[in-house]
């Protein structure tokens, strides 16, 4: 029944002119090239081929990467085809997009590992059904030396340099590695082996999609046309949406850790939220603003409307609301979660009854290392039994059933085992 629904859904879209199609698949676009080209396709009247590649250089796909996905969900649900590339070739080299210094290349095993789960997390946000998964190591792994010299010759250094991020490593003499030159253009080789009429991305994305351009004409192809997106600004309020920076909420992640991710963005990132995840106009955030400002709207309540929105999308709505619950009852009327994992300690862990603060927060596993701990204890986010602790060099007693929270939403209960 579900899929009848979504194909009527897509034939009364298919009636709209291309004009009309046109409107929605570039609103809130950064960069359109060229709208004229993109009009043209529509009119040809066939299902355009929407190109987007993703290296699996970690093994989560995050928010930052829904907001890409959605828009091809859009071309998707007009009836254009989807063509969504697993980058185990290029994810060797690395994107240097944004980068200040070269990525550390990543073994065959390790791609291997990341991609592992790529498709059902995209299966998420796109019919994979309906979609044209493909891997590029199937065409360069085919291509020889002298493939690669042909392909190679099609740009200039000048060209490459270019780019903004290797004009500031140059300027701050930084290195930047052969590998990470190659990388635009064996990146936009995938837009002639698939045949892409449209590439999308994050509109740090320009440059190598715009070469795809460049390649495409070398090939004597038509050029593909280029849409770019915001970047998701992360949790931290500041940088991008990224897992190498911790400031991600994983699209896979459960519900609870999901909603209270999001219940911490800062309040200035609200209008971007709303607008990247839950497509909302500006028209429609202006008012949000409006009434939030006008005292009509509490802002917490508007920042847990959007948690529960997109958790609903990603889970279910009963999910939604069970988190949003859980929630008010953790921070909003200070009770402990109804559920927290155990933690058993050894003997071992212990000297003369007590272990070392540092240690303990350490071994649950809340911070990386003993200088993050030191550093969450001096700020004040951890606590036993509510009593806040601030002594990074304190020898605490613990006993089955104590309640260690680190941070806000961070709780185990300490086991002592014989």
């Amino acid at each position: 029944m579900l899929r009848l629904v979504k194909s009527e859904v897509v034939r009364d879209k298919l009636t709209m002119t291309p004009e009309e199609q046109l409107q929605i698949l570039i609103k809130g676009a950064t960069n359109v090239v060229v709208r004229e080209e993109l009009l043209a396709k529509l009119n040809e009247g066939r299902p355009l081929r929407i190109k987007y590649g993703a290296d699996p250089s970690a093994p989560d796909l995050h928010l930052g990467h829904s907001v890409p996905l959605r828009r091809l969900k859009q071309f998707q649900e007009l009836g254009h085809q989807v063509v969504f590339i697993i980058g185990d070739y290029t994810g060797r080299i690395g994107d240097p997009s944004g980068r200040t210094k070269t990525r550390p290349i990543l073994s065959e095993e390790e791609i291997k590992h990341n991609a592992a789960t790529y498709v059902a997390q995209v299966g998420k946000i796109l019919d994979v059904e309906q979609a044209e998964i493909v891997y590029n190591s199937q065409w360069f792994a085919e291509m020889n030396a002298a493939d690669l010299l042909s392909l190679a010759s099609h740009y200039t250094v000048a060209r490459m340099l270019e780019r903004d991020d290797f004009t500031l490593r140059i300027d701050d003499g930084i290195p930047i590695s052969i590998l990470e030159m190659l990388y635009p253009f064996i990146q936009a080789y995938d837009s002639v082996a698939v045949q892409a009429d449209v590439e999308i991305g994050g509109s740090d994305q320009l440059f190598n999609l715009l070469v795809g351009r460049d390649i495409m004409r070398a090939y004597g192809m038509t050029p593909q046309v280029v849409l770019t997106w915001p970047l998701l600004v992360g949790t931290d309020g500041h940088q991008k949406m990224s897992k190498s920076l911790g400031n991600y909420i994983g699209i896979t992640e459960p519900p609870g850790e999901m909603f209270g991710k999001l219940m911490s963005i800062p309040d200035e990132l609200m209008s971007q939220y709303h607008e990247l995840l839950l497509d909302k106009t500006s028209a429609e955030v202006a008012q949000m603003q409006q009434a939030t400002a006008a005292g009509e709207l509490h802002p917490r309540q508007v920042k847990a409307d959007l948690a529960e929105a997109v958790v609903t999308i990603y889970h279910s709505a009963g999910a939604a609301a069970a988190a949003r619950a859980e929630f008010d009852r953790v921070f909003a009327e200070q009770q402990l979660p109804s559920e927290i994992p155990e933690l058993s300690l050894a003997p071992d862990d212990f000297s003369e009854g007590k272990i070392w603060l540092v240690k303990l927060i350490v071994t649950v596993g809340f911070a990386e290392s003993n200088s993050q701990a030191r550093r969450l204890i001096r700020d004040g986010a951890v606590s036993i039994n509510g009593e806040i602790l601030t002594d990074e060099t304190a020898q605490v007693a613990v006993n089955t059933g104590d309640i260690l929270r680190v941070g806000k939403r961070r709780f185990a209960k300490i086991i002592l085992s014989e």
